[in-house]
């Protein structure tokens, strides 16, 4: 069974390695939405994979990191693209929240990637 919880944040980014001339290198800002997907087996005697205020606990900390700063700030984003973003996520979420199987980042309504475990 998989469960998934949705966080959203506001950010100011530029890509620094996009060509010349591409809109992406000038400052701007997105809404950000990503949403984080747990795995496991539903608990027979809770009938839950996991808490939704566990996963909670463990992301709004994270959250506060990226909200309403600007992405190229922070160590380990500065090219914030949404799939180096995914994988920060990714690393900063994964050590405390067991069964984590995925992470999902929008910048916009249509356009994002999501991010998994590395397979070995």
């Amino acid at each position: 069974m998989q469960v998934f919880r949705e966080f959203k944040f506001e950010a100011a980014h530029r890509l620094p390695h996009v060509p010349d001339g591409h809109k992406c290198s000038r400052l701007h800002g997105h809404s950000y939405r990503f949403t984080v997907f747990v795995g496991g087996p539903v608990d027979a005697e809770l009938g839950w994979v996991m808490d939704f205020g566990d996963i909670k606990a463990v992301v709004e900390p994270v959250v506060r990191e990226l909200d309403h700063y600007y992405l190229n700030d922070i160590a380990g984003l500065e090219n914030p693209t949404s799939e180096v973003l995914a994988q920060w996520l990714w690393n900063r979420i994964a050590p405390d929240l067991g069964g984590l199987e995925s992470v999902e980042v929008r910048e916009t309504c249509t356009s994002g990637c999501r991010y998994g475990a590395p397979k070995t």
